[in-house]
C-alpha cells in the first residue's frame, strides 16, 4: 500500500515548534513550582512541631529534620533520573510526560494534606517526598527530547537560554503561591501547585507533539553538512539552520528530510534502537559536563533550599518577606541563562562561557556573604548577581550542552540518545543537589561563614573538573586543527603533561573562536566551516 506524506510548510512547522516550547516551558515550570514550596514552608514555626512529633523531638532540631526532608526528595530524584531516562527513550514521551506530572501533583497534595489531616509522623512526609522525588524524574529528560527533536543546532543556546527560564519562573511562583498560607494553613501552599501541575499534565497529554515527522514537518538540522562540504566541495549558506525551504539542493541535508512523498511511495525505514546507559557514556563531553553540573547543581540547590532560611537568619525577616526576596535569585537566574545561552551562540565556546562565569561567581558568593545584608538596594543587586552567575552555567549544561551531546555526530543521526544523556548529565547534578542541602544542613550550626565557603569551593570544583575538559572533547576537530598540535610532543603517558597539551589546546581554540566572530560574520569560507563545526 502506497502512503503519502503531506509537506508542511515552513510558516506552519514553524508555529508547531513555537507551541512545543512553549508547551514544554509551561510543564516544565509547574514541575519547579510543585517542588519549591517545602523551601518556602519549613521557615515557618507551623511546620516545625509537624515534623517534630512522632517520636522525633519536640521541633528543636527542625533544621535536621528538614534536611531529612530535602534529601529524601533529592536522593529519589538522583537515583530515579539515571533509571528515568532509559524509560523516557522506549516510551512515548507524551505518555510518560503526562502521566509523570499527575502522578507529581498527587505527592505533592498528599504532603500538604498531611496539615489536614493533622499527620504528625516524619516518616509519612519522608515517604511522600521520596515518590515525589521519583516520579518528578520524568519531566527533565522528556522535555529536553523534545526540544531536541524540534530545534536544531544553529540557535539552540539562546533558544534553551531563553527556555530554560522555566526553572526560575516555577521557583518564583512556587515562592509566592506558598507565600499567600505560609503562616496560616501551609497545607494549601502544597495543595495548589498539585492542582496547577495535574491540570498541565492533562493539557500536554493532549496538545504535545513529540517529533516533527509526527505532523508532517521535516526535523531540524542537528549537524551541518561541513563532513560532505569537505569531502565534496559544497559550501555551506549561512542560513537558519531551522529553516525548511523546498527549493534546497539535493545534497542539503533538509531536502533530503522533508521530501514530498505524494509522488512515491514511502520507504520503509528501520527504526535505530534506543542508545544504552554504556553506550551514552562514551559519547564525548558527557562524563565531563555530568562532573562539572555535579558541583555547579550543589550550589545552585543549596540556594534553593537554604536561601530563605539564611535571608530569616541573618537579615530578619518574616518567612513571607524572605520567601520574596530569595525571588530574586531566580530573576537573576533567568538573566544568567539567558545570556550564557547568547554569548556560547555567538562565540561557540559553550565550554569557556561556563568555566568564565564559575570563575566570576567564586568571589561574588563571598561577597554577598559578607555584604549583602548592609542594606536593602545591596540584597537585591548581590542576589540577581549571584543568580545570574550560578544559574547561568547550570542553565547551559543542562540544556544546549545535554541536548548538542545527546545529537552528537558520532550517534550518526540517532535521535535516540537524548533522553538517556540528558537523565545521566541531570541525574550526576542531581548527587551534587542532593548532597548541598544535606552538607548545608550539617554545616550550618557552625555559622553561614562556613556555608558559603563550601559553595565557593563547589564553584571553584566545578570549573576545574568540567568545562576545561570538556571543551576540548566537545570540538572534535581540536586535535587535528589546534596550532599547538604539531609543536607539542606526544605525552598520553605521561598524565600531567597530557593534561596541560589539552589546556593549552582548549585555550588557543577558545581564543581564535572569540577572534574570529566578525570574520565569521563577514562570510569567509573558512571561518564559515569552522563555524558550522562549533554549531552557530
Amino acid at each position: 500500500m502506497v502512503q503519502s506524506q503531506v509537506f508542511i510548510a515552513p510558516s506552519l512547522s514553524s508555529g508547531y515548534r513555537g507551541l512545543t516550547l512553549v508547551l514544554t516551558f509551561l510543564c516544565y515550570t509547574s514541575y519547579h513550582l510543585s517542588r519549591k514550596p517545602i523551601s518556602i514552608v519549613k521557615v515557618s514555626s507551623n511546620l516545625a512541631p509537624a515534623a517534630g512529633r512522632g517520636g522525633h523531638g519536640d521541633g528543636d532540631n527542625y533544621k535536621e529534620l528538614f534536611g531529612a526532608l530535602d534529601n529524601a526528595f533529592l536522593v529519589a530524584y538522583a537515583i530515579g533520573m539515571f533509571i528515568s531516562g532509559i524509560f523516557g527513550e522506549r516510551l512515548p514521551l507524551r505518555y510518560y510526560l503526562s502521566g509523570g506530572m499527575v502522578l507529581s501533583g498527587l505527592f505533592t497534595a498528599l504532603f500538604g494534606l498531611g496539615y489536614f489531616w493533622d499527620i504528625h509522623v516524619l516518616w509519612y512526609f519522608i515517604v511522600v517526598q521520596v515518590c515525589n522525588g521519583l516520579v518528578q524524574t520524568t519531566g527533565w529528560p522528556s522535555v529536553v527530547a523534545c526540544i531536541g527533536n524540534w530545534f536544531g543546532k544553529g540557535k539552540r543556546g539562546l533558544i534553551m537560554g531563553i527556555w530554560n527560564s522555566h526553572t526560575s519562573v516555577g521557583n518564583i511562583l512556587g515562592s509566592l503561591i506558598a507565600g499567600v498560607w505560609v503562616s496560616s494553613a501551609w497545607g494549601l501552599s502544597f495543595i495548589v501547585p498539585s492542582i496547577i501541575i495535574i491540570t498541565m499534565g492533562i493539557i500536554c497529554f493532549f496538545f504535545l507533539v513529540e517529533y516533527p515527522e509526527d505532523v508532517g514537518c521535516s526535523p531540524p538540522l542537528h549537524h551541518m553538512a561541513s563532513d560532505e562540504a569537505d569531502a565534496g566541495g559544497v559550501t555551506s549558506s549561512e542560513k537558519d539552520p531551522e529553516a525548511v525551504t523546498s527549493n534546497e539542493g539535493p545534497l542539503s541535508v533538509s531536502s533530503q528530510s522533508s521530501v514530498d512523498c505524494s509522488n512515491s511511495p514511502e520507504e520503509p525505514t528501520e527504526e535505530p534502537e534506543a542508545i544504552s546507559f554504556l553506550g551514552a557514556l562514551q559519547i564525548p563531553g558527557v562524563v565531563e559536563f555530568s562532573l562539572c553540573l555535579l558541583f555547579a547543581k550543589l550550589v545552585s540547590y543549596t540556594f534553593l533550599y537554604w536561601l530563605p532560611l539564611y535571608i530569616v537568619n541573618v537579615a530578619h525577616f518574616g518567612a513571607k518577606e524572605a520567601g520574596d526576596l530569595s525571588t530574586l535569585f531566580d530573576v537573576g537566574g533567568i538573566l544568567g541563562g539567558i545570556f550564557a545561552g547568547l554569548i556560547s551562540d555567538y562565540t561557540g565556546g559553550r565550554a569557556t562561557t561556563c568555566c568564565v562565569m564559575l570563575v566570576i561567581a567564586a568571589p561574588m558568593l563571598f561577597l554577598y556573604n559578607h555584604i549583602g545584608q548592609n542594606g536593602i538596594g545591596t540584597s537585591i543587586a548581590m542576589l540577581i548577581v549571584c543568580g545570574a552567575l550560578v544559574n547561568g552555567p547550570y542553565a547551559l549544561i543542562t540544556t544546549a550542552v545535554s541536548a548538542d551531546l545527546g545529537t552528537h555526530e558520532s550517534l550518526k543521526g540517532n535521535a535516540k540518545a537524548l533522553s538517556t544523556v540528558t537523565a545521566i548529565i541531570d541525574g550526576t547534578g542531581s548527587i551534587g543537589a542532593a548532597l548541598g542541602p544535606l552538607l548545608a544542613g550539617l554545616i550550618s550550626p557552625t555559622g553561614w561563614n562556613n556555608v558559603f565557603y563550601m559553595l565557593i569551593a563547589a564553584d571553584v570544583l566545578a570549573c576545574l573538573v568540567g568545562p576545561s575538559l570538556a571543551g576540548v572533547i566537545l570540538l572534535p576537530w581540536l586535535s587535528n586543527s589546534s596550532l599547538l598540535a604539531t609543536h607539542l610532543p606526544a605525552a598520553r603517558g605521561d598524565p600531567p603533561l597530557f593534561l596541560l597539551q589539552l589546556l593549552a589546546r582548549v585555550v588557543v581554540k577558545e581564543v581564535r573562536g572569540w577572534c574570529g566572530c566578525i570574520a565569521r560574520k563577514r562570510g569567509s569560507s573558512v571561518q564559515l566551516t569552522e563555524s558550522v563545526l562549533d554549531g552557530k
